[in-house]
């Protein structure tokens, strides 16, 4: 449960510091953010929650994909691990799907190079 509020936490940094960043970088703070609550909300078995969150994230990393002409690859793999998250979540797989939009998370850090 502390694991939850660390990584809400971390996220909510992530995007205030992108708050004086373009808007490619916004979609990725949101997409980092949707995905961490996603994590979070996987680790405590809770699917519905994965999946709503999971699903915003895909959103947010999808327009972060457009913008990313130089990171696309990070963020075409971040978007593939959020749809097979968004996959297991439907399907009451919480674990499963965490690892996926953990995944995602690498890819996104790695698409903004951190």
């Amino acid at each position: 449960m502390k694991l939850k509020y660390i990584v809400v936490l971390m996220a909510t940094i992530a995007l205030g510091l992108s708050a004086q960043a373009n808007a490619t970088e916004h979609h990725t703070a949101q997409a980092l953010e949707h995905s961490a609550m996603a994590t979070a909300h996987g680790q405590d078995g809770h699917a519905d929650q994965l999946l709503k969150h999971a699903e915003e994230g895909l959103k947010h990393a999808e327009a972060a994909e457009k913008e990313h002409a130089e990171a696309h690859v990070h963020m075409t793999d971040a978007v593939k691990h959020l749809k097979e998250a968004i996959d297991h979540a439907k399907k009451g797989h919480a674990a499963e799907g965490t690892k996926h939009t953990e995944e995602a998370m690498t890819h996104m850090r790695q698409s903004i190079g951190q």
